[in-house]
């Protein structure tokens, strides 16, 4: 990675150093209401703030820099709350572009369910162009999201992504699952000119042939094991050890997927804190026999890299 590599955060670029150790994949505030009836009325941003607020000063403490936050529009993205807990954690975060059409598309707006890739990229461009629902927040990568089989539709969203990420060298982060779905995407990728390393498998850790999570990582992309919990440590110290043994430890990124404000639930439901990474997972990768620098490359040098804005043609 060059020392000009740069990266998006809520309150401006950075140098992608700077981002220091790295969440690529965490949540702030989540509304499973629906496409059709989510809207910021539904929740108090301030009680959100107070809720949030300590959990990211704690990961602060733990030495993390930057949390990177995967909700999408339609799905309680809200670019200003992120803006205002950044300033106030020292905590940096990443916000997204891109739609999500997993679940059958039940968080996909069924005006934007026909528009073409083209049409779809145009907005999202214009989003990072010009910032997002008319502030000066732009977003850090793309986020889509595919149901294990993909869709027609799903599809599309990979298309956009693609094309968005071609215009403004922002990474493409898809809920996937399955490693049938991850091949298609990257196969699709490629056939449009963007290289895999462009591309995150996110949830790889739900696919159990492991010849699958080395099949994408020497495409070159991301393979990325984010359900860290106090329960699965051991199984993402195993995933992440036999990606080393492979020789692919440089592919890997590591995260939570915990948080989060639920809307909907009284006081935002059971919030889930994103320091088990340091806590437990880092110290048991020690004990395995993973050194400082390998540690370094899993929470620092692989997620910089992976969210440097650079085109990254096939």
């Amino acid at each position: 990675m060059s020392v000009q590599a740069k990266a998006m955060t809520v309150t401006g670029e950075v140098q992608a150093r700077q981002l220091g150790a790295v969440l690529p994949h965490e949540h702030v505030m989540v509304d499973f209401i629906g496409a059709d009836r989510v809207n910021k009325g539904r929740y108090n941003a301030d009680e959100v703030f107070e809720v949030v607020l300590p959990y990211l000063k704690q990961l602060r403490a733990s030495g993390c820099r930057t949390l990177v936050e995967c909700t999408p529009a339609y799905l309680g993205r809200d670019p200003v709350l992120l803006q205002r807990l950044s300033r106030a954690s020292g905590v940096y975060l990443l916000t997204n572009t891109g739609w999500y059409g997993a679940a059958n598309d039940k968080f996909l707006p069924a005006t934007v369910r026909s528009l073409t890739a083209e049409q779809m990229a145009r907005l999202w461009t214009e989003e990072f162009e010009k910032g997002i629902e008319g502030t000066n927040i732009r977003p850090g990568f793309i986020k889509i999201g595919v149901d294990p089989e993909p869709s027609e539709v799903d599809m599309r969203l990979l298309e956009a992504a693609a094309l968005t990420h071609l215009k403004t060298g922002l990474t493409i982060a898809s809920h996937t699952g399955p490693g049938s779905a991850a091949r298609k995407q990257i196969e699709r990728l490629k056939e449009m000119r963007v290289h895999p390393s462009a591309f995150i498998w996110v949830h790889a850790q739900v696919e159990n042939d492991r010849e699958m999570h080395l099949w994408a990582a020497q495409q070159g992309a991301w393979v990325e094991f984010d359900g860290v919990s106090e329960q699965t440590v051991q199984q993402h110290v195993e995933l992440v050890l036999a990606m080393r043994k492979a020789g692919l430890l440089h592919r890997v990124l590591v995260s939570h997927d915990a948080g989060w404000y639920n809307v909907g639930e009284p006081g935002g439901g059971t919030f889930r804190p994103y320091t088990t990474l340091f806590t437990r997972m880092i110290p048991a990768l020690r004990h395995a026999g993973l050194s400082d620098s390998e540690i370094r490359q899993l929470t620092e040098d692989n997620p910089q890299k992976a969210f440097q804005v650079a085109v990254r043609r096939a």
